[in-house]
């Protein structure tokens, strides 16, 4: 590590501890680039250039999930608090590089011929937030439901649209789909804030702001409430679970890829503890009953621990009789569990994918977070939500 790269981390060390998170990843984000310090007088060519990180640099790029601007006064963090947001991403740096596009997009979302693809701004007393919104080309009559999908960190609508699929698969199932996008303003690494308490709450955050935009599309298109769904992956699967325990009389269906309980966190710190598996272990809902759920997970993902997938159906239908299958899809294998509700339809099911990381199972190699082996996992949520 070179002394430019140490003093940069030096200094971002210290804005940390003043809890002056967004300076620090400023601060790491442009040693990593080479570029000079934030506010540091510009650098000669000579002094500019400098060898490219090693691993041990590589551990503190891109803290995931990302703290909201904190006070510029405030107590001082621990040492031990400052390692633990530095260096704790090592683990989701190992899956998350060789799956990102770094410097380049993924191509334009396909839209099929007569079918739409909007942008559109929400605004309410929650927030505003913009959203990607799919309408199939089927008639206003024939639509069937409405999903919500929620991108992970780095990503935005567009590229969830793409490595998802969704869009042509909703042209098929004649359902709208909406993906609201996270803005950098909210969240560096645009994570949804599925860790805060401010986000954790059924009148206020962002549960609010998504579900009002769920309710406002179900008005406009006369989708029924018990066809309104949502999902997502990562940060965007968390914040699933959070809208299926502040909202289950707006949601009637979650889909969770690769995400975490409901209330497993409360700061950055313990973010970073339940991504290892080290989270309280169950998920705690918020209301009196759930809606149905189908979690995705790859085995070997190392980002997310898998021991979240199992604690986010721990609680739910727990007393219904199990049944449980194995096959093999798209070269990788894979496990199903499934519980069935007092109504006769799954009411839970979970997936476990065979040497999967951090990434949709089945999805598009074009977008980000994507593994084009194994199941898919929206055709799959989609089957799920229409309780087939």
């Amino acid at each position: 590590m070179n002394s430019e790269f140490a003093r940069a981390m030096s200094h971002a060390t210290a804005s940390v501890r003043a809890g002056k998170l967004v300076d620090a990843t400023a601060l790491i984000q442009a040693a990593l680039a080479g570029r000079p310090e934030p506010g540091a007088a510009s650098a000669s060519p000579a002094q500019a250039r400098r060898v490219a990180p090693d691993i041990e640099d590589a551990e503190v790029v891109d803290v995931w999930p990302a703290a909201p601007p904190a006070p510029e006064s405030g107590p001082r963090r621990s040492l031990r608090e400052v390692l633990t947001l530095l260096r704790g991403g090592r683990a989701m740096l190992d899956d998350i590089g060789p799956l990102t596009h770094p410097g380049s997009r993924p191509p334009a979302p396909q839209v099929p011929e007569g079918a739409r693809f909007l942008w559109r701004d929400h605004a309410c007393a929650a927030g505003t937030r913009r959203y990607r919104l799919f309408i199939p080309s089927c008639p206003r009559s024939e639509l069937r439901g409405l999903v919500m999908m929620l991108h992970g960190c780095k990503q935005d609508p567009d590229d969830f649209a793409v490595g998802t699929g969704m869009n042509a698969l909703a042209e098929e199932a004649r359902m709208i789909v909406a993906y609201p996008e996270q803005p950098g303003a909210a969240n560096i690494s645009r994570c949804w804030n599925w860790f805060e308490p401010a986000h954790q709450a059924r009148d206020g955050g962002e549960p609010a702001i998504l579900a009002d935009i769920a309710r406002e599309l179900a008005k406009e298109f006369a989708i029924a409430a018990p066809r309104v769904y949502v999902a997502g992956l990562s940060a965007g699967g968390a914040m699933a679970a959070v809208l299926g325990a502040t909202h289950p009389d707006v949601f009637a269906a979650v889909g969770i890829h690769s995400g975490l309980p409901y209330r497993s966190a409360s700061n950055v710190a313990s973010a970073f503890a339940a991504m290892r598996g080290q989270g309280p272990g169950v998920s705690r809902p918020a209301a009196g009953h759930a809606p149905r759920t189908i979690v995705f997970h790859g085995e070997s993902d190392r980002t997310v621990h898998p021991s979240n997938a199992t604690a986010l159906v721990a609680g739910l239908a727990a007393d219904r009789e199990e049944t449980r299958e194995t096959g093999r899809t798209a070269g990788r294998g894979w496990s199903r569990l499934r519980r069935r509700g007092a109504d006769g339809r799954t009411a839970v099911e979970l997936w476990f994918v065979e040497g999967a990381g951090h990434a949709w199972s089945g999805g598009d190699a074009a977008g980000s977070f994507t593994d084009a082996c194994g199941p898919s996992a929206s055709a799959e949520m989609l089957r799920f939500f229409a309780g087939e």
